[in-house]
């Protein structure tokens, strides 16, 4: 783990130095926009493999989608839109959430791909763990039906589905 922590430390530094330098170099040159861009794309996807982006702010972003297929574990069809991502990850526990619109059908493939199982024991659905956005709405999740499912060493994950605006809810915990 070290070693490979040391391998994206080592890339991302020789790309953030190849960048000065063609910047440096180049001012001004239309190809080094070109080049700098592309090197920044890079480093992106490097530091993503370190640690994983998530969007809060903007939906549908490359680092969402790829949060959404991690996660839920399942592939992106037309109907997945507005993929909003949040992640706690600092300190003894973690926490994240992923809100998305898709139909029913994708609903299901997610609720059968993850487990999950319809849940009326629940009362206290971590909303103390979970951050408010727009695009997280626990007023109205607390009205949804809940799908759970617990892991071992008291790790959870709930899943909330709106029919009518077909907007699912994702909450990924452990304590």
């Amino acid at each position: 783990m070290i070693s490979n922590f040391h391998n994206y430390t080592t890339s991302v530094l020789f790309l953030f130095l190849l960048f000065s330098c063609v910047r440096i170099g180049n001012k001004g040159n239309e190809v080094s926009h070109h080049l700098i861009h592309k090197l920044n794309n890079k480093a992106e996807i490097i530091m993503d493999k370190v640690y994983p982006k998530f969007d809060a702010y903007h939906h549908d972003t490359e680092f969402n989608k790829q949060r959404f297929k991690e996660f839920l574990k399942v592939a992106l069809s037309p109907d997945i839109k507005n993929i909003y991502c949040f992640d706690d990850a600092i300190g003894i526990d973690a926490d994240y959430q992923l809100s998305f619109n898709c139909n029913k059908k994708t609903a299901e493939l997610i609720i059968q791909r993850n487990y999950l199982k319809i849940d009326n024991a629940t009362s206290d659905f971590a909303f103390g763990l979970q951050d408010e956005f727009p695009w997280w709405n626990m007023k109205k999740i607390e009205k949804l039906q809940l799908y759970s499912w617990k892991g071992e060493q008291e790790y959870y994950k709930y899943f909330w589905y709106d029919n009518k605006e077909q907007k699912a809810y994702f909450f990924d915990f452990d304590l």
